[in-house]
């Protein structure tokens, strides 16, 4: 088994340290919401492997385990209730459009994650948007069961909808440690939280651009609450809510689609968190952070340039 492994996959040290700081989330997916989010990540990891060694193996390349990554990062923003057939469709429509068409792995300028996901957001809207399920507690948890308990955004939702419904926030714990309904990965605060420092410890992560993302988005979110702006909530549940440290964690900080220079992994974070707060509090979408990145994703090749252009200008004074 090992030996067919590393025959189909290029063995890459950094994606093993982002996948091993996944797991603790995963397994937080299932006890929340239920067995069908690990059976949902197994069939999206495999359609998303298949997809890439189907381009791949025209020049006899492996598959490259940040595929891997990729599969489990956009599962992990999906409703626990999505459709199987409309995961699946999205991670295809991610690894060919938000990676192979770019060449593959190392070429491509979005995170194919976040191609995958909001793909299916946009063509998808019910699905991802409508319907949800409530966390479970105590012990086996979800792990006793196929699916938690399926609620309607009618009665019960997010709680970035439910604030952008009715002005109500949720409980600071209850976001803090992820019984809330969400997507499958992005509740738990605490296990986020973790992961990035495991990320940060282990030189996996930038976090420069985690601290950017946070910087940004603090000063506009501040801003806006104090000067009143009643779509803007509270910068805290804010924080702790929509994904946001999701997407700041593992989404921005992805190597090949975020800035190269440490500059510019400063303004690209900023951009990120400033529209992010912007998006949240006038666009139609609750959580911001997905769009966000991509913005940034598509000014980062600029920002890296304007940097060393800047900086060689700057010699040439000097000289």
């Amino acid at each position: 088994m090992g030996i067919v492994y590393k025959q189909l996959f290029m063995k890459q040290k950094l994606m093993r340290k982002v996948i091993i700081s996944l797991f603790p989330i995963c397994l937080a997916s299932v006890y929340f919401f239920g067995l069908r989010a690990l059976v949902l990540m197994i069939w999206v990891i495999a359609l998303g492997t298949l997809t890439e060694w189907f381009f791949e193996r025209r020049n006899k390349k492996p598959i490259s385990e940040a595929a891997i990554v990729t599969c489990m990062l956009y599962t992990l923003t999906l409703p626990p209730t999505t459709p199987f057939w409309v995961a699946g469709i999205g991670i295809i429509f991610g690894i060919i459009f938000g990676k192979e068409v770019f060449g593959g792995f190392g070429k491509n300028i979005f995170n194919p994650a976040l191609v995958a996901r909001c793909f299916v957001y946009v063509n998808f809207p019910t699905p991802l948007t409508m319907y949800w399920s409530k966390p479970a507690s105590g012990f086996p948890g979800g792990f006793g069961m196929w699916l938690t308990e399926t609620v309607d955004v009618l009665s019960q939702a997010t709680p970035m909808l439910i604030f952008r419904d009715s002005g109500q926030t949720a409980s600071y714990l209850s976001l803090f440690l992820g019984n809330v309904s969400g997507s499958l990965g992005e509740t738990s605060g605490l296990l986020i939280l973790l992961a990035a420092i495991y990320l940060i410890y282990t030189k996996s992560a930038s976090w420069q651009t985690m601290a950017a993302v946070l910087t940004g988005y603090l000063f506009m979110s501040i801003s806006l609450f104090f000067m009143g702006s009643a779509t803007v909530p509270n910068p805290l549940f804010g924080l702790l809510s929509g994904g946001f440290l999701f997407g700041t964690v593992f989404m921005s900080t992805d190597p090949i689609s975020s800035p190269m220079t440490v500059e510019g992994k400063w303004i690209y974070g900023i951009l990120i968190g400033i529209v992010t707060v912007i998006i949240r509090g006038y666009a139609l979408f609750a959580g911001g952070i997905m769009f966000a990145i991509l913005i940034g994703n598509t000014f980062a090749p600029l920002i890296d340039e304007g940097i060393k252009a800047y900086k060689n200008y700057r010699k040439k004074v000097h000289a």
